[in-house]
């Protein structure tokens, strides 16, 4: 019986000492969290808008964007200084930006067009994010597609006339054709996504860079509007006649 209280009033001593020096025994990993972190947030493109999986983050965070292009035409993703490559659809690109400053950061699209189209917003850091815009239609501008004045029978010429495509006109290899088989060979020579439309005959795909098609339409004499149809192109200067004579 002594002896169990001998151990007891030493046990009892050294916790008095321990305390009285400052020394504890840790209790689990009670580890204070760390004031920075890193986050990743998805960013997916469209015509024409930003979808962002958190839109606010703590001063101090390095946020990794993974933007996506979901759309059909080409868009990028600009914030804090540093800009994504331009991406055709389905592409998808990485920026990694540390915020250090509390406040709300600008993001947009810097394609010409676009961010007035809608591809902007604001990125909260300690603060919160303004709700984004609501995503309509009416702001999306295409062109306008006109019946071909057109006079007598198509013709039995048969023809076959290069289209190349850059930013931001069509490079075709004549435009007085006689009436008959025109054969359009079509190759995107730009860096951006185009397309040849023939506009009341066909419109042609939309191909990215380097990509082309081929088709064959009947023409009968008259003058013939083409475009191209990816918003804002055809005001930078992708239209223009072709004449198919008798």
């Amino acid at each position: 019986m002594r002896r169990h209280v001998s151990w007891a009033r030493l046990l009892v001593a050294l916790a008095v000492v321990g305390g009285a020096a400052g020394v504890f025994l840790p209790v689990g990993s009670a580890k204070a969290p760390s004031k920075h972190s890193t986050v990743t947030i998805a960013v997916v493109a469209r015509e024409f808008s930003f979808t962002l999986s958190k839109r606010s983050v703590p001063v101090g965070t390095t946020v990794i964007f993974k933007v996506v292009n979901k759309g059909k035409i080409t868009h990028n993703f600009k914030i804090a200084g540093k800009t994504t490559k331009n991406l055709n659809p389905g592409q998808t690109a990485t920026l990694t930006v540390k915020f250090a400053t509390k406040g709300k950061v600008a993001f947009l699209c810097t394609i010409p067009g676009h961010a007035a189209a809608g591809m902007k917003g604001t990125f909260g850091v300690g603060v919160t994010a303004p709700p984004p815009p609501p995503v309509t239609t009416t702001t999306t501008t295409t062109a306008t597609t006109t019946t071909p004045t057109t006079t007598g029978n198509v013709g039995n010429a048969k023809t076959t006339v290069t289209v190349g495509m850059v930013e931001y006109s069509f490079q075709i290899s004549q435009t007085t054709i006689p009436s008959g088989q025109v054969t359009f060979v079509i190759t995107n020579k730009g860096s951006e996504v185009h397309n040849f439309d023939l506009n009341g005959v066909k419109s042609g795909a939309l191909l990215a860079p380097g990509a082309s098609e081929t088709w064959t339409v009947s023409l009968a004499p008259g003058q013939y509007l083409y475009t191209c149809d990816v918003p804002f192109h055809v005001d930078r200067g992708m239209t223009g006649n072709l004449a198919i004579t008798p």
